[in-house]
């Protein structure tokens, strides 16, 4: 017969089960030294980074979940990353606490409990990114990173009317790099505007997504119309063709930034 010692000691008591819960990481990265977003098996990524501290920080097996897999030499201020867990660490203290652990160019923003069925790519979704041209003649080495240097003259109004062309639903197949997993080549775009600061071009996009390599596809063709090689309404021709042949070449990565992405429908 049992003793109420034994009892109090626990030996009748239910093991203890955890609750997963699912943690949302708001990231912010300089990609200069990393191979893109993605795990690859031969360079150092920012999902890799974040894998291997969240698991030595809460001693578990973690796996993060990008919104968005950024190419190598593209930065982020918010992109936004999923993972579950059972470990007790208040939601909120992930992002003070993994900041510690992480390399000085990829920090953490924000961390956040979220619903266990939020997927951060398969949700109703509104992507900004922007991509910055250093328009001069001689480069400025503190630009260098983040910023596409271009030494010949730019007509942001002729980019600009160019640029309207691409606003709306389209099949932007003669904007991206071809993937076979890839079915479905309509995007929409919310906004396009192009803007000068001084000698510095900012060319700022919002879409519900885009297909791989879109954005720098994009931004080599209307530097191709800003330097008056191609007209403004030539845009839309190319559009129309759904042929990737006819736009111009990939922006180089170092001057695209994803800003933010937003989930006008997630309870968060």
């Amino acid at each position: 017969m049992r003793t109420g010692q034994e009892k109090d000691n626990g030996q009748d008591a239910l093991p203890e089960v955890k609750r997963v819960r699912r943690i949302m990481l708001i990231v912010a990265y300089d990609g200069t030294n990393y191979c893109g977003w993605q795990v690859q098996p031969n360079g150092d990524t920012i999902e890799a980074n974040l894998n291997r501290y969240l698991s030595q920080l809460l001693k578990e097996n973690i796996h993060v979940l990008g919104a968005s897999r950024t190419d190598s030499g593209v930065h982020a201020l918010g992109n936004v990353a999923v993972f579950d867990t059972s470990a007790r660490m208040p939601a909120e203290k992930i992002a003070l606490a993994i900041n510690t652990y992480l390399p000085p160019d990829i920090r953490v923003q924000r961390s956040l409990e979220v619903p266990q069925d939020f997927h951060p790519r398969y949700q109703r979704v509104i992507k900004t990114y922007e991509y910055r041209i250093c328009n001069r003649k001689i480069p400025d080495p503190c630009r260098r990173l983040y910023s596409l240097f271009y030494y010949w003259d730019l007509d942001e109004q002729k980019m600009q009317r160019a640029a309207d062309h691409l606003v709306g639903s389209h099949d932007f197949s003669s904007f991206c790099t071809h993937k076979p997993e890839i079915r479905d080549y309509t995007r929409t775009i919310y906004a396009l505007s192009v803007e000068r600061t001084g000698d510095e071009v900012a060319v700022r996009i919002t879409g519900n997504g885009f297909l791989y390599n879109m954005v720098r596809i994009i931004v080599g063709t209307l530097l191709r119309v800003g330097t008056g090689m191609l007209d403004p309404d030539e845009v839309k021709t190319i559009l129309e063709a759904k042929d990737r042949s006819l736009a111009c070449e990939t922006a180089r990565p170092e001057g695209l930034t994803l800003v933010r992405i937003q989930y006008p429908d997630a309870q968060i």
